[in-house]
């Protein structure tokens, strides 16, 4: 009973300093832009205008010198498929889950990880299919110039990786 009555005690005790916890790091936070309000770009797209480290733009477009229409026009296409991709990021990964749990069970039954398997599948290409969509979105929005630019970047780095298999 005494340890209980101690546990209690350490639990309230840091309730109660959790909000000045937050006040005081608060008031040690450097001065400079607000917090996002958005948590970052959807997953896959960690980079921006800016190159590496700057959110907004798919890896393929680093380098690309793009206008601030253009940079407007990606990011509305990047954030537009966020709702998408997370919804099926989550039937995907529940699927995965349940086929695991199944599979370390004593009551395995072939039919059900068949079904769930293949709803995992179903969503991973709805993903697949979504990211082709918007890559092309983003050529859409590209000038020629900056298009032959992306593939000739494209290309410069596929030869290297061919070599490497067949070698």
């Amino acid at each position: 009973m005494k340890y209980l009555s101690i546990a209690v005690s350490l639990l309230l005790l840091c309730a109660c300093s959790m909000p000045l916890v937050a006040l005081a790091q608060q008031e040690a936070a450097p001065a400079g832009p607000p917090p996002r309000a958005m948590p970052g770009p959807p997953s896959g797209f960690r980079h921006g205008p800016g190159g590496p480290g700057a959110p907004g733009l798919p890896p393929f477009l680093h380098g690309i010198d793009l206008s601030e229409a253009q940079q407007d026009k990606i990011f509305a296409a990047t954030y537009a498929q966020a709702p998408l991709l997370r919804e099926q990021e989550k039937i995907a990964f529940k699927a995965h889950e349940q086929l695991r749990a199944l599979a370390a069970s004593s009551a395995y039954d072939d039919a059900q990880a068949s079904a769930l398997a293949n709803t995992a599948a179903q969503a991973m290409a709805k993903i697949s299919l979504q990211h082709a969509r918007l890559e092309q979105q983003l050529l859409a929005v590209l000038t020629p110039a900056q298009r032959q630019q992306v593939q000739q970047r494209h290309d410069s780095r596929q030869g290297p990786r061919d070599l490497r298999r067949s070698g």
